[in-house]
C-alpha cells in the first residue's frame, strides 16, 4: 500500500503534502525529526489527513492533485484549520 499524508506544523500552520509507502505515522515521526530542510525549520507536525492507494503512481498522482489549488481548496475544507 501507498500513502497520501498531509502534516500540519503546530509552528506556523503550515501543511506539508507528501506520499509514502511506509505507515504514515512512521513518516511523522522522521519529519519530526528532520528529515528534510523544510521539516526542519517549520515542524513540530501532527499527522491530519491521509489516503490509502493501491500502487505508487495513483499515490503521486494524488500528492499531486492536493499541491494544486483544487487539491488546497478540497484541503482547506475536510481540514480546517
Amino acid at each position: 500500500m501507498y500513502y497520501v499524508y498531509v502534516l500540519r506544523s503546530l509552528k506556523n500552520g503550515k501543511r506539508y503534502v507528501g506520499w509514502t509507502s511506509e505507515d504514515p505515522t512512521v513518516r511523522l515521526k522522521q519529519h519530526r525529526s528532520g528529515s528534510t530542510q523544510w521539516t526542519k525549520q517549520n515542524g513540530p507536525f501532527e499527522l491530519v489527513y491521509t489516503e490509502e492507494h493501491p500502487d505508487k503512481a495513483l499515490a503521486i498522482r494524488r500528492e499531486s492533485v492536493l499541491k494544486s489549488g483544487h487539491g488546497r481548496q478540497f484541503l482547506d475544507v475536510v481540514i480546517p484549520r
